[in-house]
């Protein structure tokens, strides 16, 4: 995987989990909101209560309604609770993310150096291989020149000798004259 690719799929994760943060921040206000609501009905209750003595009937009703806040009031710290985990979930993960993905673009750029420099280490391996075959065929030239020499010196004279015996065939051979006894 490239580098961009590996950008590419940080940016996409990160936009991702970004997303998912913004929505997890916008229930979050939205509880606070419900929280302060309660709260306000809360103290308005109880402030109110003070302003005249309830009768039985008003002040059960006025207990209820604080047992429920108080119910609500519980289940959306709760929440609250379970959605900042949420979020420091989803940070911690972006992080071990975004350090994975350094590591694999580190990764990359060496891999991506390693494989520009083997042209030129091949080249060198190639050129220290290629020195004792070119001493070789050098030898073998040279050896080759020197049996060519020989081979043409023999041929001369072989072809020297073949000359002088037919020009000595081509000679008229006289008798030979046995002096006279006596």
């Amino acid at each position: 995987m490239n580098a961009t690719a590996l950008a590419n799929v940080s940016e996409n994760i990160t936009a991702t989990l970004q997303q998912e943060i913004n929505l997890l921040k916008v229930d979050l206000e939205q509880k606070d909101l419900l929280v302060q609501q309660l709260s306000e009905e809360l103290f308005r209750l109880v402030k109110g209560n003070t302003a005249f003595l309830p009768n039985a009937e008003v002040h059960e009703q006025h207990s209820e309604e604080m047992r429920c806040l108080a119910e609500k009031l519980v289940l959306v710290e709760n929440q609250l609770i379970a959605s900042q985990a949420q979020i420091q979930d989803r940070d911690r993960e972006a992080v071990e993310l975004r350090n994975t993905i350094q590591e694999m673009s580190d990764r990359n750029r060496m891999l991506e150096q390693v494989v520009q420099e083997l042209p030129n280490i091949y080249r060198a391996k190639f050129a220290e291989r290629i020195v004792p075959i070119k001493q070789k065929i050098e030898a073998l030239q040279k050896e080759n020149r020197q049996l060519h020499i020989e081979l043409q010196s023999l041929s001369f004279r072989l072809s020297g000798r073949t000359r002088r015996p037919s020009a000595q065939q081509q000679r008229l051979e006289l008798p030979r004259v046995m002096p006279a006894l006596g």
